[in-house]
């Protein structure tokens, strides 16, 4: 049950559930901070700052505890547009943090606790509401290390509640996949993944996570897509078509989604048994097509365009193809940088690049971000995202490219315009996205 009654913010040290009204001043602020500190431990569940006073900038932030290498820590993560940034803090620095966000940057913040809710109201003049419910009959645990949570002195459920709730935050627990293991699906059983009793095959593994991977990618990107009626998808260079199932299967069997995937790939042997797999699933607005990237001309409007590891400058084709498409979505993985790493040169850069291992890593940077600047000058929000653990594949960097819903200033236009000039002046190189885009 919950029970409280309103007090003045200086007394809130002693009382279970009070509503303080209180001007700026430094006292005051430290106030908060220590009540906050009293949240702050290993049964926070979740806190809440929202409100921004400036919606430019970051506009939400979300907090939660998490376990990392047996170390009680709070991940941080700060929403801007349509994304999201990350940071793990210590409870001391998140009670600064928490604190100094109410006061300068945001409106409000619920604290959501095992032991109650605690809501902070603050407006432009300085004047803040502190109001807390507190939920009887619940012990906080103290906080700090994981070692230091589990030698408190506890005593029978107590100690049980908080172990659990160490393992529950625990970044070692079993992750939770879209395609969940242990449940049989026709396609990874099909393509070596799965045994048919839904057993992920050990040699499989990565390919498992890297599918689910990729559909939590998709999954991000969905809000871009919602409207649609019939999300049209095409996979460029498909090959096995792994992803072009999974995808299929994620939005048309689980999220019941209206879908048209087109995967198109050179190999006719591999595009033949692909089909007679979509045809024994059922999966009818799947198919599979025989053909060149830069050659196909086969559709008119496309949602989505996926490539993974199309080689070399065959991204640059797709990325093209979806930019004449006006495509809402663009996610590509791209593979081998030949083109760059023949032009690549810079007196300011010879030490690096008269190493072979550092010349090749350099190139694929260098031509992946100027993808992501071109795509970002054509009207898209980029971002450059590691797709897979690089113990898994060096070719893990996926540009992940989303449809503006308002056009940038001419100032920033021209800004774009200025660093694609700069940077390819300066590393001497003129790619095909380029040459395409000239055209």
């Amino acid at each position: 049950g919950v029970c409280g009654e309103y007090i003045p913010i200086s007394d809130t040290l002693s009382y279970g559930f009070e509503i303080g009204i209180f001007m700026e001043n430094n006292t005051q602020w430290e106030q908060l901070r220590e009540k906050l500190n009293q949240y702050i431990n290993v049964d926070l569940k979740e806190i809440i700052i929202s409100n921004a006073r400036n919606k430019e900038n970051i506009t939400k932030i979300k907090v939660r505890p998490v376990m990392l290498k047996n170390e009680l820590v709070y991940q941080v993560s700060s929403f801007k547009g349509k994304q999201v940034f990350h940071e793990n803090v210590d409870a001391e620095t998140l009670a600064d943090k928490c604190t100094n966000w109410l006061q300068n940057d945001f409106g409000q913040m619920e604290v959501h606790h095992e032991q109650g809710t605690l809501i902070c109201l603050s407006n432009k003049k300085g004047t803040v509401t502190v109001k807390e419910k507190k939920t009887v009959n619940v012990q906080p645990s103290k906080q700090g290390k994981a070692e230091n949570v589990r030698n408190y002195a506890q005593s029978g459920e107590e100690k049980m509640f908080t172990e659990e709730r160490l393992q529950e935050l625990s970044h070692n627990r079993k992750k939770k996949y879209i395609l969940e293991e242990n449940i049989p699906v026709g396609f990874l059983i099909d393509l070596g993944v799965q045994t048919p009793q839904g057993k992920i095959i050990h040699s499989a593994y990565d390919k498992f996570r890297q599918i689910n991977r990729f559909l939590e990618f998709v999954e991000d990107v969905m809000p871009a897509l919602e409207e649609r009626e019939v999300i049209r998808i095409l996979d460029f260079g498909c090959g096995k078509s792994y992803l072009t199932f999974a995808i299929y299967h994620y939005l048309h069997e689980l999220k019941k989604k209206d879908v048209q995937i087109i995967g198109l790939d050179l190999k006719e042997d591999v595009i033949a048994h692909c089909n007679k797999l979509k045809d024994k699933y059922g999966y009818t607005n799947l198919q599979f097509l025989t053909g060149d990237i830069k050659d196909y001309t086969g559709q008119d409007e496309v949602d989505m365009v996926v490539t993974l590891h199309a080689c070399d400058v065959a991204t640059d084709y797709a990325l093209y193809k979806a930019l004449k498409w006006n495509a809402r979505v663009i996610l590509s993985v791209p593979c081998c940088h030949h083109e760059v790493n023949r032009q690549i040169g810079s007196e300011e850069l010879a030490p690096m690049l008269k190493y072979g291992i550092v010349k090749d890593r350099m190139a694929a940077l260098a031509t992946d971000s100027l993808r992501a600047l071109l795509l970002e000058k054509e009207g898209y929000d980029t971002q450059l995202l590691e797709f897979i653990d690089m113990t898994h594949t060096p070719k893990n960097i996926l540009i992940r490219a989303v449809k503006r819903t308002k056009m940038i200033s001419a100032a920033k236009q021209k800004e774009l315009v200025k660093q694609e000039e700069d940077f390819t002046k300066f590393l001497g190189i003129h790619t095909t996205l380029q040459k395409l885009l000239g055209e």
